[in-house]
């Protein structure tokens, strides 16, 4: 049996829904420390964060995952139990298995090949893992980047385990991410009798122009990396319940999707002009930005990302910044070089998440291939 397989299914048999890790770091830690790895645990409440290393020093790769997974959903509706792993067809079902439990488990073999072989090894070799990356994300990396940013710490380079491909295996590799904004605007108005309007501040009829502005408006026309940021409406409530009552007020929920172009302060700034415009002045907003776009520029860790699944997988991986947010927005201002490369994402998150067996152990290989490029110079 495969050593990547089988881990994969010990971590996903534990039922980790975040920000519950359910054991699967302790498992972790318990298979690298006997290799020479210093463990440090960063406990957050409910959230677990673990730091593995081994030596110190130039050059300094840490892998980034996390063993949280969101709720499997009605379990009757899968074909398999979500936290009992099975087969089918050369795929591995269960919930976690793509996002990411998967590369998690290619991370720690690969890891364990290179320790193994490389006793010696020059700089430090790591791994940080979280179960904070699929829930709130305020006790997790963030936390753990805040005291390395305190202490001065951080690698070189920082893979995310993230699942990036689409239609194969490294077919796709992120060098960068979009930020992502949420808004919960309330505006407020007078509320009344629909048959006299003259004695009501209809806050439906205020918005409705201020709507059709939004989400109209060009915020910028993106790059070569980041498409056009855009914004979207994911809920409008209002209403009393009674057809001849109109509301009190209205609430409104808007995401933002930005990059470099359009950062959080002048998206906002924006905003707020575009209510004045239309004389929406009694209104509360709450602002979160969940994370500010970033981009790693050109460097040894994307070289070797490249050269790595071009040799073992003979696929020219693709780079963007698509997708939602990843970990790695805040690994990224300390200073590293962040790349993402994980599994196939079609399933992540649905029922009967699964990904091909093979794909396992070939992750497994890109990524000590990409460890001998950066630590040995060596290629598979």
């Amino acid at each position: 049996m495969s050593r990547v397989l089988d881990l994969t299914r010990e971590l996903v048999a534990r039922p980790s829904v975040t920000p519950d890790d359910a054991g699967c770091q302790r498992l972790v830690c318990e298979r690298l420390l006997p290799l020479g790895f210093d463990a440090e645990w960063f406990l957050c409440g409910p959230v677990s964060n673990l730091l593995l290393t081994r030596g110190r020093g130039s050059p300094s790769l840490w892998f980034l995952g996390h063993t949280d997974v969101v709720p499997p959903g009605p379990v009757e509706r899968w074909t398999f139990l979500p936290f009992h792993p099975d087969e089918k067809d050369g795929e591995l079902f269960g919930r976690g298995v793509a996002d990411m439990k998967g590369a998690v488990a290619a991370m720690v073999v690969a890891l364990e090949t290179f320790a193994a072989a490389q006793p010696g090894h020059a700089g430090q070799v790591g791994l940080l893992l979280t179960s904070d990356e699929e829930g709130d994300a305020v006790d997790g990396i963030v936390r753990v980047a805040r005291e390395l940013e305190r202490r001065g710490q951080h690698p070189d380079f920082c893979l995310v385990g993230e699942p990036s491909s689409r239609l194969a295996l490294g077919d796709t590799v992120r060098v960068g991410r979009r930020g992502s904004i949420h808004l919960r605007l309330q505006v407020n108005g007078t509320q009344g009798h629909t048959a006299f309007p003259e004695n009501l501040d209809n806050p439906v009829h205020r918005l409705a122009p201020f709507l059709d502005e939004l989400v109209d408006t060009r915020w910028d026309s993106g790059d070569d990396d980041f498409p056009a940021s855009h914004c979207q409406v994911a809920s409008i409530r209002g209403g009393t319940g009674a057809r001849n009552v109109t509301p009190a007020s209205v609430e409104l929920l808007v995401n933002f999707r930005n990059g470099p172009g359009s950062p959080a302060a002048e998206i906002r700034d924006r905003f707020e002009r575009l209510l004045r415009r239309h004389d929406i002045e009694d209104y509360d907003a709450e602002w979160s930005i969940m994370g500010e776009p970033f981009r790693s520029p050109a460097g040894p860790l994307r070289e070797a990302v490249t050269g790595a699944v071009e040799a073992v997988l003979g696929v020219t991986p693709e780079l963007n910044t698509g997708g939602g947010t990843s970990d790695g927005r805040f690994m990224a201002p300390l200073g590293c070089e962040v790349l993402e490369l994980g599994l196939l994402n079609g399933t992540i998150h649905q029922i009967d998440e699964r990904t091909p067996v093979s794909d396992l152990d070939r992750l497994s290989d890109v990524y000590l291939d990409i460890l001998r490029r950066l630590f040995l110079r060596e290629r598979l």
